[in-house]
């Protein structure tokens, strides 16, 4: 999965739900790439299974790994079945 401004803008939900597809279809491991100052490549762009993006906005790569981090905790608590406040 590569951070990419161009990327999709998913909701937690919706992040949550496409790791489980992967988990529950036997993705061993995923692994989440952020670009350089440039972005990605466009092969790098092109082979990548996901383009997330965290809005349209460019961030440092310190606050996209916390943001990368947060949303990996919410999907996570969201598949194991806690209640999620934003939900409904």
């Amino acid at each position: 999965m590569l951070l990419d401004e161009r990327g999709q803008d998913l909701s937690s939900e919706q992040l949550a739900t496409q790791l489980e597809k992967w988990r529950d279809g036997g993705i061993r491991e995923t692994r989440f790439v952020i670009g350089a100052a440039d972005g990605h490549p466009d092969e790098e762009r092109g082979a990548a299974d996901l383009l997330l993006a965290f809005g349209k906005a460019t961030w440092p790569h310190l606050l996209a790994r916390a943001m990368l981090m947060e949303q990996l905790y919410r999907a996570t608590s969201i598949l194991a079945g806690h209640p999620y406040h934003r939900a409904g």
